[in-house]
């Protein structure tokens, strides 16, 4: 059976802690195999390395063996657009004190990489230049971390998938494969920690080979600009480690350039599951105003494992990675949960629908809630109405400047019950 947590992380004050902490995705079989550990996010300034987990988590279904997926790995870095916010938690493996606010994750994901299961680890990130053995110039050259797998050594003994150099190898040589441009060209960039490289002893990888886990790294090119690009070649490194590791897998896309920027676009959907109410991320407006919530601690989730939410009086930020999406002016209201669904006519048609849902219109729409409800189409209004409850409106009639979405397209429903708020749903017309 395959199994996904897709959770939301909303930011909370936690005494010596990262306010946001990571999320683990578990897609897996009940056929047994190999658990691949994918980890990305360590530096929150390397989009490549936390966009492709995100597709990978949404796109991807295992069908033999076992992915084991942390796409958010220092989620309050990447939300900030920086390296790392309280230091470089890529150089706290060795050693980390107990007041860090990187502690607890740093222990956490120490502790799921030690579980039995966990055969291979990959630490995705972005590195700077591109990695030649030789020195070309200033951005080809040995010291350069892009466009390389990264080991910290030829090969672990005595553990299956120690063979580090011969997988870097096949798998760099895999993303040569139809490159983009030739430039980006792939190698096994080894640091030999142990005997020349303080600072990676510090590191993700090396914790893990001095634990006997297998773990690599695969670094795309800072200097590639598009991030499109970048997740393409995390994503065909991903697909040829599965492969050594007799991983089977099916994926929803073709795996070329315009269909991933195609799937970087759509930011998917939050659900306030104490509100009852839904907002549709893509081609969200920058400001939603006097959007209701439960006046105590609100409960987020999202399809989309970077999406985070960071609150404050009144006003609620929401990003995609390390991307701004919106800010949203909340309005604290007293909850009503005895409405979960209701009645719709739909270009005719007559369906029940769940509320926090987004419902396609082509033509009009009326709501056809119960008895004692109070329906707010929001944008619409009639002289002396105060219920527009059974009333029949098409997309002219509403007001395009109460739309969610930059297209005029999604305008929300809400239901009332007396002064409580019951939920929404999200009416969207075609274009």
């Amino acid at each position: 059976m395959l199994k996904k947590l897709l959770v939301l992380v909303s930011a909370s004050v936690v005494c010596f802690s990262a306010n946001l902490h990571y999320s683990l995705h578990k897609l897996e079989t009940n056929k047994g195999g190999d658990t691949l550990l994918i980890i990305g996010g360590i530096h929150g300034n390397e989009p490549g390395g936390y966009f492709a987990p995100m597709l990978f988590i949404k796109h991807y279904k295992i069908e033999n063996g076992n992915v084991w997926v942390v796409p958010n790995l220092n989620f309050d870095s990447i939300v900030a657009n920086q390296r790392g916010i309280y230091g470089d938690m890529n150089r706290k493996f060795a050693l980390i004190k107990t007041t860090d606010k990187d502690y607890k994750i740093v222990e956490d994901i120490k502790k799921l990489m030690l579980e039995p299961n966990v055969k291979l680890i990959l630490n995705l990130h972005d590195g700077h230049g591109f990695y030649r053995k030789y020195y070309k110039n200033g951005i080809f050259n040995p010291q350069a971390w892009g466009q390389a797998c990264i080991i910290d050594q030829n090969a672990l003994g005595g553990v299956k998938y120690g063979n580090l150099a011969e997988i870097a190898s096949r798998v760099s040589q895999k993303n040569n494969v139809l490159l983009e441009e030739d430039v980006h060209e792939f190698n096994v960039k080894n640091t030999e920690t142990k005997e020349k490289d303080q600072a990676m002893r510090q590191s993700l990888t090396y914790f893990a080979v001095q634990n006997k886990k297998p773990a690599m790294a695969v670094e795309t090119s800072k200097n590639i600009t598009d991030v499109p690009t970048k997740v393409l070649y995390q994503l065909k490194s991903i697909e040829e480690f599965m492969c050594i590791m007799g991983i089977k897998f099916k994926r929803d896309f073709e795996l070329n350039k315009p269909e991933i920027e195609r799937l970087l676009k759509e930011n998917g959907n939050v659900i306030f599951s104490n509100s009852n109410s839904i907002l549709p991320l893509d081609d969200i407006k920058e400001k939603i105003n006097f959007f209701p919530v439960s006046q105590a601690k609100p409960s987020f989730s999202s399809d989309n494992p970077l999406v985070a939410t960071l609150p404050s009086k009144n006003q609620m930020s929401i990003y995609n990675g390390n991307n701004k999406l919106v800010s949203v002016q909340v309005s604290p209201l007293d909850i009503d949960n005895s409405l979960a669904q209701t009645d719709i006519i739909a270009d005719g048609k007559q369906q029940r629908v769940k509320l926090a849902s987004v419902v396609n219109i082509k033509n009009s729409v009326k709501i056809k809630a119960p008895d004692g409800y109070r329906v707010n189409i929001i944008g619409f209004s009639r002289s002396g109405v105060i219920n527009e409850n059974d009333i029949e409106v098409t997309k002219a009639v509403i007001d395009k400047n109460y739309s969610v979405d930059k297209s005029a397209t999604a305008f929300r429903v809400e239901f009332y019950r007396g002064k409580s708020y019951c939920g929404n749903i999200i009416i969207k017309f075609e274009k």
